[in-house]
C-alpha cells in the first residue's frame, strides 16, 4: 500500500532526473561548441594580425578627408580626389613599385598640394589644404573583391580644411582597379603583384568572400 502511494513520486523523480541528464548533456555540448568556434575565432584573427603586418609592407593607400560632413565639402573631396587621380594616373612611371611610387608621391607632394589647392579655388572655397606621407589607421575596407584587414598603413594623406568630415579611401599600389564615373573595374595585373608578394594561404584570406564578403576596388571609396 505504502509503495502504492510513493509510486507517482518516484516515477516523478525520475522522470526530473533524466530531463536533467539531457538539459546538462546539451549544456555540455554547446559549451564544448562554442570552445571550438572561440578557439578557430582566435586562430583566425591571430591570422588576420599577421595579414596586416604582411600587406602593411607591401601595398601604398590614398586617404582624404573633407572639412565636413555638409553634402557641399563631401562632392569638393571628391573633385580633389578626381584631380588627384587623374594627375597621378597621368605622370606616375608604369610599372613603378611600392616603394618608387611612395617615393614619386614624395618627391611630387607639393604639386599634389597645388592641385587640391587649385580645385578647392575654383570651386569658390578657401579651404587650406595639407598632404603628407604618413602612417594611417584604416578600418576594414572592402576593394573590389579583395580586403584589407584594419591596422596600419603607409598612405599620401590629404586634409582639406579642418578635415572633420567622412573620409574616402582607396590604393596607390598595387593598381588593383580603377574606377571611371559608375563602375569600378578591377585589374588582374595589380591582383597578381598582390598574389605574388602573399602565400597562397594569405591571399585566400583577403579573397575569401563569402566569410569576409571582401570586395575592393583600387581607387577607393567614402567612409
Amino acid at each position: 500500500m505504502e509503495y502504492q502511494k510513493l509510486k507517482p513520486i518516484i516515477f516523478y523523480m525520475q522522470k526530473c532526473r533524466t530531463v536533467i541528464c539531457i538539459i546538462f548533456s546539451i549544456v555540455f555540448a554547446l559549451t564544448g561548441t562554442w570552445k571550438i568556434v572561440q578557439a578557430r575565432e582566435g586562430k583566425l584573427t591571430q591570422e588576420m594580425i599577421r595579414l596586416q603586418k604582411d600587406l602593411a609592407k607591401e601595398v601604398f593607400r590614398f586617404h582624404i578627408l573633407a572639412n565636413s560632413d555638409v553634402e557641399e565639402d563631401q562632392e569638393l573631396k571628391m573633385q580633389v580626389k578626381e584631380a588627384v587621380i587623374l594627375y597621378m594616373k597621368e605622370m606616375l612611371p608604369a610599372g613603378a613599385d611600392r616603394q618608387e611610387t611612395k617615393q614619386w608621391v614624395i618627391r611630387h607632394q607639393d604639386e599634389i598640394e597645388k592641385i587640391a589647392e587649385c580645385v578647392i579655388e575654383e570651386q569658390g572655397y578657401s579651404y587650406s589644404v595639407r598632404t603628407e606621407v604618413t602612417k594611417s589607421t584604416f578600418p576594414d575596407k572592402t576593394y573590389g573583391d579583395v580586403m584589407l584587414p584594419a591596422g596600419e598603413y603607409e598612405a599620401l594623406r590629404i586634409e582639406i580644411g579642418e578635415a572633420k568630415g567622412q573620409n574616402w579611401w582607396c590604393m596607390l599600389y598595387p593598381s588593383l582597379c580603377f574606377t571611371d564615373a559608375v563602375n569600378a573595374v578591377v585589374e588582374e595585373d595589380g591582383k597578381e603583384k598582390l598574389k605574388d608578394t602573399l602565400t597562397e594561404e594569405e591571399y585566400e584570406l583577403v579573397t575569401e568572400t563569402k566569410k569576409f564578403k571582401i570586395k575592393w576596388f583600387f581607387f577607393g571609396e567614402s567612409k
